[in-house]
């Protein structure tokens, strides 16, 4: 074990380190956290317009009339359908703060990059009619939602990117004295819009002669794809919760850092889901992982599923450290927090309490996947459930308001519980002795000050 300590001191540690510094995946982070207040509200409305009560549709539609859920669902489509541009601004605004240049102008830059990028034209087929026609003009809204994600991720970094060096190299207008700073921004940013939207609009005509046709098909085909592929199996959830637990080990925030990378592709799946479910409620959901898989059934208390620890402490523990940390961890571990707790017995570099903190997320993956792939419990549906929300009650929200995901959730409690518990023993002993030894050490030397 002091083996495998060392190589995480060594090896791990500089590179994930330097990973969790990385501009590019921390604006990435920034950026989908900005939409995250806008698809909790959507989701306040979708829950409330499939409530899980018998006869609760009619006696809406008595009240408000057939169209009440249309109507109720207007911000589900103005939160949810708006992602890509949401993220295209926050990357690029996220990403200027820490180049020190203007965010506003980089973010409003990056917008503009990511629809010229768009093709503005869609088919429809008028009632009644056999032939589709093509209308120009059109704002494709699916390329705005989660589909439209990575796009404008890579753009809003391309955009900056260009904006950034321009602005450093002073290649801008300058205005005098005395012009309004918003003004004086504006004609900063011209020159670098005009080199952004020009690089875009070339890139845009050259992918028009090519089979892709438009820069939304390359990286759906090349990337978004493949990527989506990896990130909703088995094998990617397994991977994720390695890695992040690993980095924890060694005293890097693991989730920041893989959200930073995974956290787009689970956005996705978990729209997808939503659009499934907002169309047929009892429509078979195309997902199992998303981020409300990790969230509502693997990360209980948070990183390491440690609130079965912060039970163990409360209800176990002998040693006075132990019962202390336990006391102090049980508020923030029912809202999924759990800093008191990993730093605090610590589990950070602890070769004892490393074991259970990697082992006990990797098995609540798998049985939370194969429960789900089995239809043994329903999946997330698309609610964007906080992950602040406590054990229970997410389960609830995030199946839909079914009773299996909250099933599980308790049984997965127990799971984790039950692999803590040789090793929480251990160290609680091991904690008792010291105070102990401590103690007995104070009375033979009255002079010790504890």
């Amino acid at each position: 074990m002091a083996g495998f300590i060392s190589f995480l001191e060594n090896r791990v540690m500089p590179v994930a380190g330097r990973l969790a510094e990385q501009k590019h995946l921390q604006a990435i982070r920034d950026g989908i956290i900005l939409t995250l207040p806008l698809l909790i509200i959507g989701s306040l409305f979708l829950i409330i317009g499939f409530l899980p009560i018998p006869g609760y549709s009619e006696f809406m539609s008595g009240l408000f009339g057939d169209d009440w859920l249309t109507k109720l669902l207007y911000p589900v489509n103005a939160t949810f359908d708006i992602m890509a541009l949401i993220v295209s601004f926050g990357v690029a605004y996220s990403l200027a703060e820490r180049y020190r240049v203007d965010p506003i102008s980089a973010g409003a830059i990056s917008v503009a990059a990511f629809l010229l990028a768009t093709p503005y034209k869609t088919l429809f087929t008028p009632e009644g009619a056999a032939q589709a026609f093509e209308v120009g003009g059109v704002i494709p809204v699916s390329l705005m939602g989660s589909r439209g994600l990575f796009v404008a991720m890579l753009l809003a970094i391309l955009s900056t990117e260009i904006y950034r060096k321009i602005v450093q190299k002073n290649i801008v207008f300058r205005m005098p004295a005395g012009v309004p700073p918003a003004v004086s921004r504006s004609f900063v940013a011209l020159i670098p819009a005009f080199a952004v939207l020009l690089v875009v609009w070339l890139l845009r005509i050259l992918l028009e002669n090519t089979p892709f046709e438009s820069i939304h098909n390359v990286v759906s085909d090349l990337l978004a794809g493949p990527l989506g592929t990896l990130g909703n199996s088995l094998l990617g959830g397994i991977v994720a919760v390695l890695f992040v637990h690993v980095l924890w080990a060694v005293g890097l925030h693991g989730a920041a850092i893989v959200d930073g990378v995974l956290g787009p592709i689970w956005l996705a799946l978990m729209d997808q889901n939503r659009a499934v479910f907002q169309a047929d409620p009892t429509g078979e959901l195309p997902n199992i992982i998303t981020k409300q898989f990790f969230d509502m059934w693997v990360y209980a208390g948070g990183s390491g599923a440690t609130l079965a620890l912060v039970v163990l402490m409360l209800t176990m523990a002998k040693s006075k450290q132990l019962k202390s940390i336990g006391r102090l961890g049980v508020g923030p571990g029912l809202f999924n927090i759990n800093e008191p707790v990993i730093f605090g017995m610590p589990i950070v570099m602890n070769p004892l309490l490393i074991i259970p903190f990697i082992i006990a997320p990797v098995v609540l993956v798998v049985i939370t996947y194969v429960a789900m792939s089995l239809g043994w419990v329903a999946k997330p549906n698309g609610v964007a459930v906080p992950w602040t929300t406590p054990l229970l009650f997410s389960g609830y929200l995030a199946t839909g308001g079914k009773i299996s995901g909250v099933v599980l959730q308790v049984f997965n409690f127990i799971v984790a519980l039950l692999i803590y518990y040789p090793f929480f023993c251990l160290w609680d002993q091991k904690k008792l002795s010291e105070e102990q030894s401590s103690e007995a050490a104070k009375k033979n030397d009255p002079s010790i000050t504890m």
